[in-house]
């Protein structure tokens, strides 16, 4: 990982400058991993973006669990007015997939290279999923949260943007209030905000 600090939010700001004076409207695959996240990252960038919410989240631990988080975000969708439309589509669930890979991390501490793991195996399936129905960009909502590294999730982001050959819209959502935002909108939409991130080792922690 670079040690190099950047700030992604006044990236992410050039970016939008950037597409206002091009005067077009890209198509952006937007990873969420619930709707209290998705909220902020939605209302600001649909000002800019055709959003389509890509839900995949296979370090869910529970399917009842997974699938609640699923409605609400379809909820919130539904619900919050937006510029341009805002569509949903959902990744499979395959938990497998995750345990298969979080198993040989299992003693890492919550936050470590088993999350940054977590963090590449799904933006990996978000680039795979752009790249393949034409998006012009695809990024996370993962970054609003105060827990999660954006320097290494838009490091991660650049590696994908690099081998798999679509742009990454570098970001960190939590600037600029973006968390305190999310969870006003949560309590305004009336949302179902979990404790954890999902994961049976969050959850144990």
């Amino acid at each position: 990982m670079n040690n190099a600090k950047v700030n992604y939010q006044k990236v992410l700001e050039e970016t939008l400058i950037q597409i206002k004076k091009e005067g077009r409207v890209p198509r952006l695959l937007l990873h969420s991993c619930c709707a209290p996240c998705s909220s902020y990252v939605i209302e600001y960038l649909s000002n800019y973006f055709y959003i389509t919410v890509f839900y995949y989240n296979p370090n869910i631990d529970e399917k009842e669990e997974y699938e609640k988080r699923a409605r609400e975000q379809q909820k919130f969708i539904q619900m919050i007015p937006t510029s341009f439309p805002v569509q949903f589509v959902e990744g499979e669930y395959d938990v497998e997939n995750f345990l298969h890979m979080a198993e040989p991390l299992a003693n890492e501490p919550e936050g470590g290279r088993r999350c940054f793991a977590c963090y590449g195996l799904r933006l990996k399936k978000t680039a795979e999923y752009a790249k393949a129905h034409g998006f012009d960009y695809f990024t996370t909502t993962l970054s609003i949260s105060p827990l999660k590294n954006a320097q290494f999730l838009n490091e991660i982001g650049k590696q994908l943007q690099n081998t798999i050959g679509i742009p990454y819209l570098f970001s960190d959502f939590k600037k600029k209030n973006g968390y305190q935002r999310s969870t006003v909108l949560s309590k305004e939409f009336g949302l179902y905000r979990q404790n954890y991130c999902g994961c049976s080792y969050s959850k144990k922690d």
